[in-house]
């Protein structure tokens, strides 16, 4: 008991920055990649969706940007954990957006105490959806069907909005879809990303050597800050945290009072942040390489 007490705890000032430091750098390579590959989330998504088209038609699976986009995301989530969709996805970032927009207007506009969010009894079991959502497209584009469902996927007008092109015609299905999508993100920060998204589903049943690592032997007992700061009500139960529905956001590092939760790069790269820019270069670097950045 005497060498956990002698464990130094952060100060509420030395946490306060921690998260503020945390969120600044996030927003930052969040925004960054906004700007500069608002597609790669689609791009995965296209290179999976023409794997199965490619084998219904008895084809050769077609070596191009989507299928490089696809091996560069899996193979980052499998080095790195989720970071990508911590990160990079640009459909992420505007959920956090929505969700960050959504607590403002409840609780400076209506005067909430409290921002409304979805209950964790009621979001657990709706993690599925995104497994079953998976499963439909997979099924579709290997049936051929996928191809009918243009314009009533809320990436398709998603993307269309970030290129700055504003021509929804024949896209009434996907824009509704899109506006579900929004309230959803509205009331459960990353709910697209926990519910709905398939890639999301995908990276979940990845194995993952960059998964997040907690020391039990330094938490407080009974904390469960980690659980409270984290967007998918996740606590981490062991010393190896392999959970795929880890989003890789690392809210839970930022605010664990005796910085008790890294990556595993850490032991070489001390600060968490400069962890997060060297994996966002790296990202950025390979991504740009394989035609993901629109200025490249």
């Amino acid at each position: 008991m005497e060498r956990k007490a002698s464990i130094p705890v952060r100060s509420g000032e030395q946490l306060k920055r921690s998260r503020r430091d945390h969120a600044l750098v996030r927003a930052a390579v969040q925004l960054a990649f906004f700007i500069a590959m608002p597609s790669a989330f689609y791009a995965g998504f296209a290179g999976l969706k023409s794997i199965f088209e490619s084998i219904r038609a008895g084809s050769a699976i077609e070596t191009d940007g989507f299928l490089w986009a696809l091996i560069l995301t899996c193979a980052f989530t499998i080095v790195f954990g989720r970071f990508f969709c911590g990160y990079i996805c640009a459909f992420g970032s505007f959920g956090d957006l929505i969700h960050l927009l959504s607590g403002l207007i409840q609780t400076k506009l209506f005067k909430r105490k409290k921002q409304f969010e979805l209950p964790e009894k009621a979001s657990k079991p709706l993690r599925i959806l995104k497994y079953l959502n998976l499963a439909f497209i997979v099924v579709f584009a290997g049936f051929g069907l996928y191809a009918k469902l243009r314009g009533a996927s809320v990436w398709d007008v998603f993307s269309q909005i970030t290129a700055l092109s504003f021509s929804l015609g024949g896209m009434s299905a996907g824009i509704v879809l899109f506006a579900v999508v929004i309230a959803l993100m509205a009331v459960k920060e990353r709910g697209f990303c926990q519910f709905l998204c398939p890639l999301g589903a995908l990276f979940a049943l990845l194995p993952m050597l960059g998964s997040l690592r907690r020391n039990t032997e330094r938490c407080i007992k009974g904390c469960s800050i980690c659980k409270k700061n984290c967007p998918v009500d996740l606590e981490l139960e062991a010393d190896g945290f392999s959970n795929g529905e880890c989003l890789g956001c690392c809210k839970c590092a930022a605010a664990c009072p005796r910085a008790n939760i890294a990556h595993p790069e850490q032991k070489l790269i001390k600060s968490g942040l400069a962890a997060v820019l060297i994996k966002a270069a790296l990202f950025f670097a390979l991504g740009t390489l394989i035609g993901l950045c629109r200025f490249f």
